[in-house]
């Protein structure tokens, strides 16, 4: 799958192994490295009576218990594989963080962002070493929280979706930290911001789309009044891609959604 973009091989890509069920943990961790990709998921049936599948979702050294755009990926696959969700219109995923939520939003899907199991500020020892790890003065840095839904994110705001872009890493300065940076466009761009992500020593160092990360920082900035109730994010620019994410909030839920597209289809042989 590609996932946050309309256009095959610009989004993020995913792999979704339908049929999972009767594989061990060892042999879907193994498959997840072996595929090189920063995640890999695979559908079971649910145990949850208010699901309409389970997902188990690895990186290529570890399980998540929720992530972004495997979440989009995968009902997306599930749904092109035949699957008729429970409630129209909604698809309700089962994964380690719990239910979650996807719905049709025109031509894409949707996920509510699951609530911050952690939030707040961040230590000025690891703020120190992420300024270092972006090449950038720590006063650059505007503001900074702890945005936990599943991987362990911290948020950075910049001044300037420009500042964003112009970041050259240091992932030695970094290592073991998992940093989200964002920044605002200039008004009239089509677009609010601006979103960089990067996971010291995973197989994919900078992410080319999140949804975990954006859910959070969606969540952070608008509770914070420093972004609107709904907004257009970038990412994946910096490295030749043309992710787009679309946030919405609706009553108390913060919608985040994008397209998908397949991209390869095949089985796995074992």
């Amino acid at each position: 799958m590609d996932v946050f973009s309309s256009e095959p091989y610009r989004g993020n890509p995913l792999a979704v192994v339908v049929d999972a069920e009767g594989l061990s943990a060892e042999t879907m961790q193994q498959f997840a490295n072996w595929t090189n990709l920063s995640e890999t998921t695979f559908l079971l049936p649910p145990t949850d009576p208010g699901a309409d599948y389970r997902v188990r979702i690895f990186t290529g050294s570890e399980e998540f218990p929720f992530a972004g755009h495997p979440t989009l990926g995968s009902a997306h696959a599930w749904l092109e594989a035949g699957g008729i969700p429970r409630q129209d219109g909604v698809v309700v995923q089962q994964c380690g963080a719990g239910l979650v939520r996807v719905k049709r939003d025109g031509g894409r899907l949707a996920f509510a962002a699951p609530p911050l199991t952690r939030s707040g500020p961040v230590a000025e020892e690891d703020l120190a070493r992420i300024a270092a790890g972006l090449r950038l003065p720590r006063e650059a840095l505007l503001d900074a929280s702890w945005l936990v839904n599943g991987p362990d994110w911290i948020g950075v705001l910049l001044e300037s979706a420009e500042l964003v872009l112009g970041i050259r890493p240091d992932y030695a300065a970094m290592a073991g930290l998992k940093v989200g940076v964002i920044g605002p466009h200039p008004a009239g761009s089509g677009v609010g911001f601006e979103v960089r992500t990067f996971i010291p020593g995973d197989a994919a160092a900078e992410d080319p789309v999140t949804g975990s990360f954006n859910a959070g920082a969606a969540q952070w900035l608008i509770r914070t009044g420093r972004a609107p109730q709904s907004y257009v994010a970038a990412q994946g620019t910096a490295l030749g891609r043309a992710g787009r994410i679309y946030i919405d909030t609706i009553g108390d839920d913060i919608w985040v959604g994008g397209s998908s597209v397949s991209c390869i289809e095949g089985f796995v042989l074992r």
